[in-house]
């Protein structure tokens, strides 16, 4: 029972309450008044005292009927009172009146019976599919701890915290709000955020994002951003807000609902009144077809329809943010389905965005150690991002205490003292002008080539390179086998540089040396192209053709509005991802866009599903209770057991999140 909610208890203790009084009455009605003599047949009226008990018996059938089916009562007067009569409440109502009218007390409750068993199955999906967004949401912190002036520390509201305020951040906490690392070192779990199970190391200087869960180890930091701006407040509004956003799919079955339930209601008006009095015996024939119309009311209740299809596309959503990707809503989960193109930049997508060591070429008698750690001595103190990545790369750097004399020329290298010797590091321009002589490489590596001299004397060479992501080339191969018919690559990048990337990732088309505007003009003419094949218009967009942009959310913002789908990558933390982009991808992965891609399809193909097994059922049982064939169990079971069967067709979908 600890699996329910406080309100779920409550409906299915009135739900069991109702049964074992219906059961009872039922097995009165059905086997103790007729051995009593209820039945002898119309040749013998049944004694007075088990005619008055029969009475007493339907009478009682109203207490499990209001004990159970109270609350849809009440939907049905407040719709009345407000004009919205059709919905099912209505029809739930109207049915089971015109089912006690025509003597049928025990088929009246056991619709509503049913029908509450129904609505609770559906409302237990509905609670069970939000669980991985739940876990999403229950990242936001309870409270924090501000450290004061005097060096006390307070319990706030994370609503509270102020720029500048410094925070402390027990063991097993969370981090209230976006800050930087001022004291401490701790493995921080972004699982939430992220999807990954590995913790993150952050020190002094580092920052730290919202939502996460802190280590084993105090930190300290110094709050960047206050609580309504941090990272995890803007991504629960993005989670709030995404089931707003409807998708085609959910569109129709709302305008068919709109449409559908006060059609039934007048083809049930019709089948009570015409079909008697054209017979010519209205009084005769008169409750029969109210019977047949309470049951064909049952049988259209458009439950099925209404909460499977979107409890599929919430539980589509919530399988996507079980693996740290945000969809702000269950229109680009149904665009995902469709993807025809996929767009990327390159650096900081396709690529680290950052430098690293690609190769190092070394001269005779020299070896590869020895020519990092030389030109890792003379780039030490610069800021330079090639500067970075080769004293990242040095594992034994000298001592800072040795490094003197350092002389940077804006633009072509640098030189310094290390030791005896005299280092020089820098491109071919600098190296001329320095009289040093430069021999033809043998590495074919695309890359910024640091040339490195010792003492004058030209001792090797250190390629440095953007390299790509690791798993970019297995996701791109990935996405083609999900249906994706090309990807390009955009990048302002030299012809050289992207053509290496791009042929070393398995991509066939790109487009070089872009402006941010270019590439705006570039997906443009591919989204107009996709029209042309597709279609024109409205007609276009209900095909397949869709075009996904993949971006960092902050350069690209142009490109990632103008795309049917803008995703943004590597973007924690970032306001201008979350802002621009449909959908987030909450680290670095890009093997997540196949893998939602996966997951936009199975719902797709569920809600589809519920609607043709939905509407195939209902409409035959239409059919069948106009006519008489079909009674009042029936009709349970087209509208219950329907119902419950879509749902459990939509709750597939939470095994996606295992």
């Amino acid at each position: 029972m600890d699996r329910f909610t406080k309100k779920q208890k409550k409906e299915l203790k009135s739900i069991l309450i109702s049964l074992v009084i219906f059961v009872v009455l039922m097995i009165v009605e059905h086997l103790v008044l007729p051995s009593a003599g209820l039945s002898d047949g119309p040749e013998s009226a049944p004694p007075q005292p088990v005619l008055i008990a029969g009475i007493i018996v339907d009478i009682l059938y109203l207490v499990p009927y209001f004990i159970v089916g109270k609350d849809v009562l009440r939907k049905c007067l407040i719709g009345i009172k407000n004009r919205q009569l059709f919905d099912e409440s209505f029809l739930m109502t109207l049915a089971t009146i015109g089912a006690f009218g025509c003597g049928e007390f025990g088929e009246a409750v056991a619709v509503m019976l049913f029908y509450q068993v129904g609505e609770f199955f559906q409302e237990y999906a509905v609670g069970k599919s939000r669980g991985s967004i739940a876990d999403l949401m229950s990242m936001a912190p309870d409270f924090a701890n501000r450290e004061a002036e005097d060096g006390s520390v307070e319990v706030i509201d994370p609503d509270d915290i102020e720029v500048g305020d410094i925070l402390v951040i027990k063991p097993g906490e969370k981090v209230p709000t976006d800050g930087v690392v001022i004291e401490g070192s701790s493995l921080v779990n972004t699982s939430a955020l992220t999807g990954e199970s590995l913790p993150r190391l952050v020190s002094k200087g580092e920052q730290v994002i919202s939502g996460c869960i802190n280590g084993d180890t105090l930190l300290r930091i110094r709050a960047e951003k206050e609580f309504d701006d941090c990272t995890v407040s803007q991504i629960l509004e993005l989670v709030e807000d995404a089931s707003s956003r409807k998708s085609v799919t959910e569109n129709f079955i709302t305008r068919f609902a709109h449409y559908y339930t006060p059609a039934v209601v007048i083809a049930a008006v019709i089948l009570a009144f015409v079909p008697p009095l054209i017979s010519g015996h209205f009084a005769a024939e008169f409750g029969e077809w109210v019977l047949r119309a309470c049951t064909f009311l049952v049988i259209s209740c458009p439950c099925a329809l209404v909460i499977s299809v979107p409890l599929a596309f919430f539980g589509g959503i919530g399988a996507a943010s079980s693996k740290g990707v945000l969809v702000k809503g269950s229109n680009y989960l149904e665009l995902l389905a469709g993807l025809d193109t996929v767009v990327s930049d390159k650096t900081g997508t396709l690529t680290e965005g950052r430098f690293r060591v690609a190769m190092v070429e070394a001269a005779e008698g020299y070896d590869t150690d020895a020519i990092i750690r030389y030109a890792a001595a003379a780039e030490t103190g610069s800021t330079h991002p090639i500067a970075a990545a080769i004293t990242e790369a040095c594992e034994k750097p000298v001592a800072q205490s040795k490094i003197k004399d350092v002389r940077n020329t804006a633009g072509k290298g640098i030189t310094a003292k290390a030791g005896r010797d005299t280092i020089a590091v820098g491109n071919r321009n600098f190296f001329d002008e320095e009289g040093i002589e430069l021999p033809e490489l043998a590495a074919d590596v695309i890359g910024t080539n640091c040339y490195v001299a010792k003492n004058g004397k030209y001792i090797g060479t250190i390629i440095v390179a953007d390299m790509p992501k690791k798993g970019a080339e297995e996701a791109i191969r990935e996405m083609l086998k999900e249906g994706v018919r090309s990807v390009i690559m955009l990048t302002g990048d030299s012809e050289k540089v992207a053509s290496a990337v791009a042929s070393g990732l398995g991509i066939t088309d790109y487009r070089a040396e872009l402006l941010p505007q270019d590439k705006v003009r570039v997906v443009e003419e591919l989204l107009n192209g996709l029209r042309e094949k597709t279609g024109a218009g409205e007609k276009a967009d209900k095909k397949r053709g869709r075009l996904a942009f993949i971006g960092d959310g902050i350069n690209d913002a142009p490109v990632l509005s103008v795309s049917d789908v803008g995703i943004a990558m590597g973007s924690l933390g970032s306001d201008a991802a979350i802002e621009a982009a449909d959908v987030v991808i909450m680290d670095d992965d890009l093997g997540k866009i196949p893998a939602v891609m996966r997951i936009a399809r199975k719902t797709l193909g569920i809600s589809k599903q519920n609607i043709v097994f939905a509407l195939l059922v209902k409409f035959s049982c239409l059919i069948l209770g106009a006519l008489g064939i079909a009674n009042m169990w029936a009709a349970v079971f087209a509208d219950v057991g329907v119902a419950v069967i879509c749902i459990l067709n939509s709750m597939r979908m939470l095994n996606r999140q295992k």
